[in-house]
């Protein structure tokens, strides 16, 4: 039996993170499934990351080395090649690696096992099972670390970050990228990834649109694409079909969360995710949860600052123990799809951050939370759109005050 304050599940940015902060007064462990540490980042040789954390943009690789060499450092006990199997209510952790079967009492468990992507199948596009039909994580990898082509003449449906990420790698790699097809009327990565990846490399963008045939027996040979409705339906005689010989999938990610429904946390409907409170802890005392787990962020950076609020959280945990007080149930209003954190019940953190994302873009909105009573915070946007996540800081006192029962976030635009 390994005996440990803290247990940190994954060892991504937001595993690495947590661990890193829980370690400041806390003995602590970080068991990874994969050979080396880092999650996705490895894989991410484009920059743009830490621009918020580092003050300066850093490669995905760059990124996680940071983190690699500060918990080197401190000497934190990692167990990568290592998979946990269960986890049960008095926080006993069972894993399983190339030495054997692990057991692992922590007094607090974070959880950071990040987030998949969709597959063809649970998307459900007809046709053939041919080859060239790739996730674009997959298609990331096989590019990037695996030096391999996954093909010349490509198409991509989906319009998430790492679709168009891609989009610009192939075309940088000397592949001709058809487009990029987005079921939704709007894109569904950063505004500024569509700028750097596709306009700035000239690649088509059709919102609206979707693949409903891939054809091909042993390799695909194209696939057909039609417009879609307001109902999401394809629109009959707008069909086309496109030759090509790799179809790249960037259709959504999902919260890891196999684990998380084994132990009974609570999940959110809305984000697939568990359900947190203010310190990332989740619905079962003594665990939390961080960065994708939870929700799918936009940048590492922000994955990063959850992280860092679990690890805190922990150690408040296992070193003063605290009371809950009475659940103050955080609920999405009008215009917003989510909000993280979903309940608030504790004192011990100066401040909130609330994350959220809209159903719909609008312009000059005002964002207003308020309890049964009143308004208690107001802020002026000028732009809010689905891809992008919202953060709003406000003082918890402005909450704990006032005795509320219950926040409502709103998004509203100018009548």
């Amino acid at each position: 039996m390994i005996e440990k304050d803290i247990a940190v599940i994954g060892g991504g940015p937001a595993g690495m993170a947590s661990a890193l902060k829980a370690s400041e007064n806390a003995d602590v462990i970080i068991l990874e499934r994969n050979e080396e540490l880092g999650g996705i980042l490895p894989q991410c040789i484009h920059d743009g990351f830490g621009n918020f954390i580092f003050n300066r943009s850093v490669t995905g690789p760059e990124y996680a080395q940071h983190f690699i060499n500060e918990i080197e450092e401190k000497e934190v006990d990692v167990r990568t090649d290592t998979t946990v199997l269960s986890i049960d209510e008095n926080k006993k952790i069972i894993a399983s690696n190339p030495d054997g079967i692990l057991e692992i009492k922590a007094k607090a468990i974070i959880l950071a096992m990040g987030c998949r992507e969709r597959t063809r199948n649970q998307i459900l596009i007809p046709g053939t099972r041919p080859a060239g039909i790739y996730t674009a994580g997959t298609a990331q990898r096989l590019i990037n670390v695996e030096a391999l082509m996954p093909g010349k003449r490509v198409v991509i449906l989906g319009s998430g970050d790492v679709g168009l990420i891609m989009a610009r790698r192939f075309a940088l790699e000397g592949a001709y990228v058809e487009g990029v097809y987005e079921i939704m009327p709007f894109p569904g990565g950063l505004i500024r990834n569509v700028v750097q990846c596709l306009e700035d490399y000239g690649i088509p963008l059709h919102l609206s649109h979707t693949v409903i045939n891939i054809s091909g027996r042993k390799r695909l040979d194209g696939v057909t694409v039609a417009r879609v409705d307001e109902k999401l339906k394809p629109v009959k005689g707008s069909e086309r079909f496109i030759p090509c010989d790799c179809l790249i999938l960037a259709v959504g990610l999902i919260p890891e969360n196999e684990l998380s429904k084994k132990i009974g946390l609570d999940i959110d409907k809305r984000t697939l995710g568990v359900i947190v409170d203010e310190g990332m802890e989740t619905s079962v005392p003594g665990i939390f949860a961080c960065g994708n787990v939870v929700h799918v962020h936009d940048i590492v950076d922000d994955v990063t600052i959850s992280a860092e609020r679990a690890g805190e959280g922990a150690l408040k945990y296992i070193r003063k123990g605290y009371a809950h007080n009475e659940e103050i149930r955080v609920i999405p209003g009008k215009n917003v799809r989510y909000v993280v954190p979903q309940i608030l019940r504790r004192k011990d953190f100066d401040k909130i951050t609330f994350y959220f994302r809209v159903v719909k873009e609008e312009k000059n909105v005002s964002i207003k939370i308020s309890d049964e009573n009143d308004v208690i915070f107001e802020r002026r946007e000028r732009v809010v759109t689905p891809s992008e996540m919202i953060k709003v800081e406000i003082h918890s006192s402005l909450i704990y005050e006032r005795s509320a029962k219950q926040l409502r976030i709103d998004v509203i635009g100018d009548e």
